[in-house]
């Protein structure tokens, strides 16, 4: 497992799960000084991160893009692949498609969380589902001609009433025609939506591409009461190999949570990939 720490250019987005804010080469700086192995960044949209900004930065501190988030589309412009607006619909996926190639550019993938939206109103649950997987076969094929899948998040029940859980998450990609969404486990909704995350996520299995790390209260790691251990176990026992993220709260500042994170990361993560699944 590699350790990410997250970075969010959407002033608006103030006071949000985000460690670092605003300065992009500040924070590759402090992330690369604190030994993480790469940066997620929360963009406003694909021009704040073209390669030719972000690449050299990457490279100047020895690290990788982990991730791009999509949820500044629903930030700044209310987007949502279930609106029911058509034309609402068509413009969240092109800011996603817009992403994913900024994404993909760097290797890494995108990531749909706020803006998958909700039903209800004048959205029924199964239109508004009908309307999420036609979206996310036509991205996850365009992620794949770039080499990368796409990541999708189950949210908890106060962000979305369409995919809460990991075994929500599983039945939806089981739908899909396309086989290159991968699931986000954020251990923050887990926290809400599970009654067992470590089970959870030895059920989902193959189907995990992604986690955020935060303690239950959403601050960083080891400062809630999420059994961090038996997480880490069961992401080994999986052998899950990908990054491990912290979208947390900037408690009490963001150096403090940066450097709580990755000691956290060190004790419980980087031990069991050291010594595998027991």
């Amino acid at each position: 497992m590699r350790s990410a720490v997250t970075l969010s250019l959407v002033s608006q987005s103030k006071g949000g799960p985000f460690v670092f804010w605003d300065d992009l080469g500040g924070a590759c700086q402090k992330a690369a000084a604190l030994g993480f192995d790469a940066v997620e960044i929360f963009a406003p949209g694909a021009q704040a991160v073209a390669a030719e900004t972000v690449r050299p930065l990457l490279e100047q501190h020895n690290l990788r893009l982990a991730a791009l988030g999509t949820g500044g589309g629903w930030i700044l412009h209310r987007l949502s692949l279930t609106s029911p607006d058509a034309a609402m619909r068509e413009k969240a996926r092109a800011f996603i498609r817009c992403i994913i190639d900024a994404a993909g550019a760097l290797g890494a993938p995108a990531i749909i969380g706020s803006m998958q939206g909700r039903w209800g109103e004048e959205m029924d649950r199964e239109s508004a589902f009908n309307h999420l997987r036609l979206a996310l076969n036509e991205l996850g094929e365009h992620a794949r001609s770039l080499g990368v899948p796409l990541i999708f998040e189950p949210l908890n029940r106060y962000e979305t009433n369409l995919v809460n859980t990991l075994a929500d998450g599983a039945a939806l990609l089981a739908s899909l025609e396309t086989t290159n969404v991968k699931l986000l486990a954020d251990l923050f909704h887990m926290n809400i939506e599970e009654s067992d995350i470590a089970g959870a996520i030895r059920h989902a299995a193959g189907d995990v591409g992604h986690v955020h790390l935060a303690d239950s209260n959403r601050r960083p790691a080891t400062l809630g009461h999420t059994h961090f251990a038996a997480i880490a176990h069961a992401l080994a026992e999986i052998s899950y190999g990908g990054y491990v993220s912290a979208e947390c709260l900037p408690y009490p500042d963001p150096d403090a949570a940066a450097a709580t994170t990755i000691r956290a990361f060190r004790r419980f993560f980087a031990v069991e990939t050291a010594i595998g699944p027991h």
